[in-house]
């Protein structure tokens, strides 16, 4: 029976999009570098392993594409994948894009570009991940660990965006009826753009703990980024993301997420209730 792939199935937005495709009774393979063996859907798929994609694509008429992670270039190792899922009959893909453009990197607009120049294909652009405040996100982990978050952004504003509200607004547009002729790009924010130290106060107010802001510089912001594990390249363009924001390129907000799912985008308080033991310890 067709179904939907989900690469990055076991991700931030994958894993709530594989809940929301079994509740509703979609088949799926939930593909991943390192797929359960308890999960009879679970597939192995590596971005730099093209033996792996033909055997997740086959069967499936539909993908959620999530690109591989750190990179400024998708496009050689993603269209190929493309191209072979367009030969199989794959009719639909939703593709994980951003709303937020890397500095100096072209290949994620290209590859956002093919998407949306396919009928029946389109493109999610998510603002910042609430999320990123979670898990083991550096901003995440300095939060926990010190209290505070640095940013280069200033005051600038960003549409955070809980990844379960992406994952739904995907899950409508993979089942829905197919509208070759339909938008082929949406932009989902939260219900309002918050700058760090908005998010800050929230969390303070939300746990008790007092989280600080530390304005940094960009240089500075990628040296802890790499610090943290992130290859040079995409630190430098994701602390280069920063000055955008603090310029308010970021400050958008849009009604996506409720034209697409029926209901409004979960506010950052909400998240931060959901996940209050998230940031216990002492700043």
């Amino acid at each position: 029976m067709p179904g939907v792939l989900v690469t990055g199935g076991t991700g931030k937005t994958g894993r709530p999009l594989v809940d929301v495709l079994r509740r509703v009774g979609v088949p799926i393979r939930v593909a991943s570098r390192h797929p359960s063996a308890h999960d009879p859907d679970a597939v192995r798929f590596d971005w730099d392993d093209p033996a792996t994609h033909a055997d997740a694509l086959r069967g499936m008429d539909r993908i959620y594409l999530v690109p591989p992670v750190n990179s400024v270039d998708p496009m050689p190792r993603v269209g190929p994948f493309l191209d072979e899922a367009e030969r199989l009959g794959v009719r639909r893909v939703v593709l994980l894009g951003s709303a937020i453009v890397l500095p100096d990197a072209p290949g994620p607009l290209e590859l956002a570009e093919r998407v949306r120049s396919r009928p029946g294909w389109a493109v999610l652009r998510p603002s910042g991940f609430m999320q990123n405040f979670v898990g083991a996100h550096p901003v995440a982990e300095r939060i926990r660990r010190d209290g505070e978050i640095h940013t280069a952004a200033g005051d600038g504003r960003l549409g955070w965006i809980d990844a379960r509200d992406i994952a739904a607004a995907a899950s409508a547009l993979l089942t829905g009826p197919l509208d070759p002729g339909g938008p082929r790009d949406h932009l989902l924010t939260g219900p309002a753009a918050l700058s760090y130290r908005d998010a800050a106060a929230i969390i303070t107010a939300r746990t008790g703990r007092p989280i600080r802001v530390r304005h940094i510089g960009v240089d500075e912001l990628a040296g802890n980024y790499q610090a943290a594990g992130i290859p040079k390249v995409f630190a430098t363009a994701l602390a280069g993301v920063d000055a955008g924001i603090k310029a308010g390129r970021e400050d958008l907000v849009s009604t996506a997420v409720l034209d697409l799912t029926g209901r409004p985008p979960r506010s950052f308080a909400d998240f931060v209730q959901d996940h209050a033991g998230e940031w216990a310890g002492s700043g």
